[in-house]
């Protein structure tokens, strides 16, 4: 499913009406039924609509005209005076009062608004651009203070549609029924949490225009990834899935090494080797049974240049992906080794933490690597990569993560709330994971699950959305039975299986 900017949206909008001759009223209609068959669905006695000056707030009349015969108590407060209201708007208040419908000019007051059951938030639709103030400011934070179900229309009223920011106030609704298309302030935090439970409703826009080619940014869904899920099929056998290289872990960091292999065969790799520093042997042989190792040349504390010749050598002999970077450790040897990697390997390589802190000295290196790369920061690395504040990322992740894919030549996933993955032309937005998966270990678990999915032959850029998905619904269901608080990464890696099972299931 594709997610929209509101000039995105605005665009389908007149493309519908202009083109395909579906009245701007017949629209506003439909998208009114549609809100209020979920209004009848709380059983309401009474019911209070706020009606903006724009479409947003016909979309509210239309709403209180149709439950008019449904619901005895209805109250539509029209909040701005009629000379500021759209063509639309002025429309519906006029059919409206045909049908009877009482609509009180002004606010409601903060008893109106206690004795209620259900308020309908029509203020503000997409098209808000600026911050709420004066008396709405303070009327919105009343309201929120009662804890009331407000069901928004579109988007709740003060959310930024393009960015999920809260312009000044914004009312937090519990649902927010929108149309057409997810807008990226339903998907973007803070605005995820003031929408509630989101509901999309197809109110006749054409396919040709909600799935075009031209809107870049998608939801990854659950029919998405089982698709890309790779067969297994009956006649095979372990030199069929792919054998991943993990070059990881230094003194004191094996455990992300573990971490990143264990994923990587959880995910369906029939082969993993970890390339580790020679002095750790006896402790990596103590903790592995599936995994193979190969002990390399080293230094005090992490491996040597030395070892950058055997690397290349196995990788381009008996490797089909490599990951790069847990624990791996920060020193010119470990950076000598990942030039040699991207300028001599024949397969993709999976670059996350202590990688992509070198890679900052040299970013550039991955235009010209001739390994397709993947790298898995979080905003923090991300902005010791390019230079950008942690903030201004969070602001702008989706557009920035598609920036930096095509200039570094490079497939981002850029983990965090939500986790967006971009291949420079197209931006995949995550819908799995949870509160819990903040925790240390859980980006190592991530890299191996996608090492072990490019070296099952998955497309790179697929590879990445997909195991990003797994990642995140094996943390869900790690934290449906023991919660957020005590979830660790191990219990992700333990869940992959079944993510992998529920994502087939396609009775779901």
């Amino acid at each position: 499913m594709k997610v929209v900017k509101s000039q995105e949206m605005a665009k389908i909008d007149n493309l519908t009406i202009e083109k395909y001759g579906i009245p701007s009223i017949v629209l506003m209609e439909r998208a009114a039924l549609s809100v209020s068959n979920h209004v009848i669905k709380e059983c309401p006695d009474s019911l209070i609509i706020l009606a903006g000056p724009g479409n947003n707030g016909g979309d509210g009349v239309a709403v209180g005209r149709i439950l008019s015969s449904k619901i005895k108590d209805i109250k539509i407060f029209q909040i701005f005076p009629d000379e500021k209201l759209s063509s639309e708007c002025k429309i519906q208040i006029e059919i409206a009062k045909k049908f009877k419908v009482s609509i009180l000019k002004g606010y409601p007051t903060k008893r109106e608004l206690q004795e209620t059951q259900v308020i309908v938030d029509a203020l503000f639709g997409t098209g808000l651009t600026r911050n709420i103030e004066g008396e709405l400011v303070e009327f919105i934070r009343v309201l929120n203070s009662l804890k009331k179900n407000v069901i928004a229309i579109d988007i709740p009223s003060g959310i930024s549609s393009d960015s999920g920011e809260v312009l000044g106030e914004a009312i937090k609704a519990k649902k927010t029924i929108t149309f057409g298309l997810p807008k990226r302030g339903h998907i973007l935090y803070p605005g995820k949490d003031y929408a509630g439970e989101l509901t999309v409703e197809d109110i006749g826009f054409p396919k040709e225009l909600t799935e075009s080619e031209d809107l870049k940014v998608n939801l990854v869904t659950k029919n998405f990834a089982r698709k890309i899920i790779p067969e297994r099929p009956a006649y095979s056998h372990k030199g069929k899935y792919g054998h991943v290289l993990v070059i990881a872990g230094s003194v004191g960091k094996t455990g992300a090494a573990l971490m990143t292999a264990k994923s990587a065969l959880r995910t369906g790799s029939g082969l993993v080797t970890l390339a580790i520093p020679s002095t750790l042997k006896g402790v990596f042989q103590s903790n592995v049974l599936e995994e193979m190792i190969l002990p390399l040349p080293c230094n005090t504390k992490t491996l040597s240049k030395e070892s950058a010749e055997q690397i290349i050598s196995f990788v381009n002999e008996k490797a089909d992906s490599v990951a790069f970077g847990p624990g791996v450790g920060i020193n010119e040897d470990i950076e000598e080794i990942l030039k040699n990697l991207l300028m001599n390997c024949s397969v993709p390589i999976v670059i996350d933490a202590d990688g992509i802190t070198l890679l900052s000295k040299k970013k550039e290196i991955l235009r010209d690597a001739k390994a397709k790369t993947v790298i898995t920061p979080h905003p923090g690395e991300l902005s010791r990569l390019i230079g950008l504040s942690v903030k201004d990322i969070e602001k702008q992740r989706i557009d920035i993560a598609m920036d930096v894919a095509k200039e570094l030549n490079t497939i981002v996933v850029l983990k965090g709330v939500p986790t967006v993955i971009s291949d420079g032309n197209q931006v995949f937005v995550n819908t799995t994971g949870n509160p819990g998966m903040a925790t240390g270990g859980s980006g190592d678990v991530l890299t191996g699950m996608i090492s072990s999915l490019i070296g099952q032959g998955v497309n790179v850029f697929y590879a990445s959305i997909l195991g990003v998905y797994l990642h995140g619904l094996s943390g869900d269901i790690g934290s449906s039975e023991k919660g957020y608080h005590g979830l660790i990464a191990r219990d992700i890696i333990e869940n992959i299986p079944f993510a992998i099972k529920e994502t087939l299931n396609e009775m779901d």
